[in-house]
C-alpha cells in the first residue's frame, strides 16, 4: 500500500469513526443551557464514560442548589412542582437532561395545571 492511500484509508477510517460517535451522541444532546454552560459528562455522571444509569440529585444540587433553594426560586409558580405532596421527587422525573422532560404532576394531576420545564 502506498503511502497516499494508507493516509487516506486512516482519514476514511477517522470520518467514518468521528460520523459515529456523532450519531450515537445524538440522542443524548443536552440542553442548550447545559451545553452553554460547558457543562460535561463527568460533571453530572461522575465518571468518564457514562452508563445508562441514572443521575443522583446530588449532582444537579451541586449548581442548582437543594430542594429548599428551588422551592424558593419557583415560588411564584402555582401549584409548586419543587413544594410537591410526595416530598422531596429526584430531579430526573421531570428534568431528564437527554430526552424531553416530564410533568410528573400531571400522571394524577390530567389538565389541572399548565407546567413548563427547562
Amino acid at each position: 500500500m502506498t503511502p497516499a492511500r494508507s493516509i487516506a484509508s486512516l482519514i476514511c477510517g477517522l470520518l467514518m469513526a468521528v460520523s459515529s460517535l456523532a450519531q450515537e451522541s445524538a440522542g443524548r444532546k443536552l440542553p442548550e443551557p447545559h451545553a452553554k454552560a460547558g457543562v460535561h459528562c463527568f460533571d453530572c455522571h461522575h465518571e468518564e464514560k457514562p452508563t445508562k444509569k441514572a443521575v443522583a440529585s446530588d449532582s444537579c444540587m451541586n449548581c442548582h442548589g437543594d430542594y429548599p433553594a428551588m422551592k424558593a426560586l419557583t415560588k411564584d409558580a402555582k401549584p409548586n412542582p419543587h413544594d410537591s405532596h410526595l416530598g422531596e421527587v429526584p430531579c430526573i422525573e421531570c428534568h431528564r437532561q437527554h430526552l424531553p422532560p416530564v410533568v410528573k404532576c400531571l400522571e394524577c394531576h390530567a389538565g389541572k395545571f399548565k407546567f413548563r420545564i427547562h
